[in-house]
């Protein structure tokens, strides 16, 4: 899977498990892939759809976690 679609976002503990269960909600929804990995600072979520990314960035918006593109 490429990187065009990711997001890194800067969470831990139990935000990162609820971007993560929020990231497989957005996903399933959309019948799409995801995965998340460690990034120099935060971690990566990444999806196959821009539309997944786009939602998920949003998520982050609404819960005031700091996202950035990666």
């Amino acid at each position: 899977m490429t990187k065009e679609n990711c997001l890194v976002v800067h969470a831990a503990g139990k935000q990162l498990d609820l971007l993560r269960g929020e990231a497989a909600r957005i996903a399933k929804g959309g019948k799409l892939g995801w995965w998340a990995d460690r990034a120099d600072i935060g971690t990566r979520f990444c999806f196959e759809d821009a539309k997944a990314k786009e939602a998920f960035a949003l998520t982050c918006d609404n819960f005031g976690i700091r996202c950035q593109d990666g």
